[in-house]
């Protein structure tokens, strides 16, 4: 079961519009209101397992503090700005798909920053800096962001917002950091890192696919009486991680070595779509299916445009050192 699940895990590309179909097929055969009962299972499913593999304790480690002040004023000072004048373009009359670009943009770093930036020879341990810090500061700032960005357009409860992040972030964070710290006294750091802590992520696949499932369902109808409503929802979010790639491909080659460059564009570009995924479909109650529909969309370009740039890395930034193979930990492609 374990091979067919990390199987998955590693074409993204191919599962999700797969499942997305399922679900959109699903929708359109029957009632599909009964599947709001199994969100909250599903993101439990999704973030929890991503949380027991996250190196939290790297955070505290030196060496590549520019990177890291560089990485988050993008994260934080551009991309969501960035993300809203696009979103006011395409959807100004549609507020909750404006929303759904929005926490697109909004939550950085997942998995991938860190399996992708090992793929192209960048700098790891940056990247898992950059995936806790940019986790933990995005989750924080998303209410207030979607609060003075949107505020006047959806109906939006901060405490509520709030309470579903820590519910959905911070809780499985602190019940992930618990289980790793149990099964490495347990087992031993050894067997944990290439036995046990590969599986995790696998797992956060189930939980993933498994949402998108639910919002195609939720919107199957919707979009069966729009179909080009999908196409709409591609070109905006294919404007935005274009810029994004650009953006910080030129900033890395300008002010950083190599591998905390190849660290800053992946740990910029690669959005935490999981936890946006789970905010959208969990806290703005029947309309943010509109919101996860927009960040289901954004799983594909993202996947997709991830395993292209590596293929660009060695052009932009110059071949890597050899310093060994790296052979990164499956992690969860949210």
């Amino acid at each position: 079961m374990w091979k067919i699940l990390q199987t998955i895990s590693k074409n993204l590309v191919l599962a999700i519009p797969t499942v997305m179909i399922l679900g959109f097929v699903s929708g359109l055969l029957g009632d599909a209101a009964w599947l709001k009962n199994l969100i909250v299972p599903f993101t439990f499913l999704m973030v929890y397992p991503m949380m027991v593999t996250l190196k939290i304790n790297q955070v505290f480690s030196g060496g590549d503090l520019k990177a890291q002040i560089i990485t988050q004023l993008v994260n934080f000072a551009i991309v969501p700005f960035l993300a809203f004048g696009v979103a006011w373009v395409f959807f100004r009359d549609q507020p909750y798909m404006m929303l759904g670009i929005v926490l697109a943009g909004l939550v950085p770093t997942s998995g991938m920053t860190i399996s992708w930036t090992g793929f192209a020879g960048g700098n790891v341990a940056a990247a898992v800096k950059m995936t806790v810090i940019g986790l933990t500061l995005g989750s924080l700032a998303t209410p207030f962001y979607v609060r003075s960005l949107l505020g006047a357009s959806i109906e939006m409860d901060v405490s509520a917002v709030f309470s579903q992040i820590a519910l959905i972030v911070f809780l499985p964070m602190a019940l992930g950091y618990a289980t790793q710290r149990l099964l490495i006294r347990v087992y031993g750091q050894k067997t944990f890192a290439e036995r046990l802590g590969p599986r995790f992520p696998a797992l956060s696949t189930l939980g993933v696919l498994g949402i998108v499932f639910i919002a195609l369902a939720l919107k199957a109808r919707t979009i069966m009486g729009a179909p080009a409503m999908l196409l709409q929802i591609l070109a905006p979010l294919a404007i935005i991680y274009g810029v994004n790639f650009a953006l910080s491909t030129v900033l890395g080659r300008i002010i950083l070595p190599r591998g905390d460059a190849i660290a800053m564009v992946y740990g910029t570009v690669m959005r935490n779509l999981s936890i946006a995924l789970a905010v959208a479909i969990n806290a703005f109650g029947s309309q943010g299916s509109d919101a996860a529909l927009v960040v289901a969309m954004a799983y594909i370009i993202q996947v997709q445009s991830a395993a292209w740039y590596v293929k660009l890395t060695d052009r932009l930034f110059g071949p890597a050192q050899p310093k060994g193979i790296f052979t990164p930990q499956t992690a969860s492609r949210s």
